[in-house]
């Protein structure tokens, strides 16, 4: 039976939980509750396991920090021998306008330091990703500060929409499979 890993990266706690950061975290949240299911604490994070349309589904939020996630995802993978092209690692991206959806099969790191831990545990690039782009409207120099703020109030008034379209496009890669979703999503 195929298995398959959904992986969204983000920061643990409470100061964290609405930043551009942790777009990951927000979007396995609605994943979960459109699917009725709920995260348990388990090692490495937090996961919710589930089933989407016959697709045995493992939705992980890591507990490791953002800098630490490759030793959650790849625990996960090991455990549950999951085929690297069934995990989809879901992290924010600035150099994306905001909302933006890209999925893609394999690539760099882009200089996020969730997805340079995951390729350094699994001693590889190849692995789909999600990013979510959060845009760059910010002052230079004041990157960290951006990244780990919360919403602005025009994000906010369209952050739900986006997030639903975000998670369709997740459950059209469990169902449908990589490419079909690339065609369909990315750009949207």
């Amino acid at each position: 039976m195929n298995k398959y890993l959904i992986v969204g990266l983000g920061n643990i706690g409470e100061k964290y939980s609405n930043t551009r950061h942790n777009i990951g975290f927000l979007l396995v949240d609605r994943l979960v509750e459109k699917l009725g299911g709920s995260f348990k604490a388990q090692n490495f994070g937090q996961v919710c396991e589930t089933s989407y349309k016959g697709r045995k589904t493992f939705i992980l939020k890591p507990d490791t920090y953002m800098n630490l996630s490759g030793n959650s995802v790849k625990y996960w993978v090991t455990k549950e021998k999951i085929n690297l092209e069934n995990c989809l690692i879901i992290c924010d991206d600035l150099s994306l306008p905001f909302g933006t959806i890209r999925i893609k099969s394999k690539g760099s790191s882009a200089g996020h330091n969730g997805l340079k831990s995951i390729e350094e545990k699994l001693q590889t690039q190849q692995y789909p990703r999600f990013r979510f782009g959060i845009g760059n409207n910010y002052v230079k120099g004041k990157q960290i500060e951006y990244v780990l703020g919360e919403w602005n109030e025009e994000e906010k008034k369209v952050l739900n929409e986006r997030i639903d379209i975000s998670t369709d496009a997740i459950l059209s890669f469990i169902f449908s499979g990589l490419n079909n979703t690339m065609n369909q999503y990315n750009g949207k």
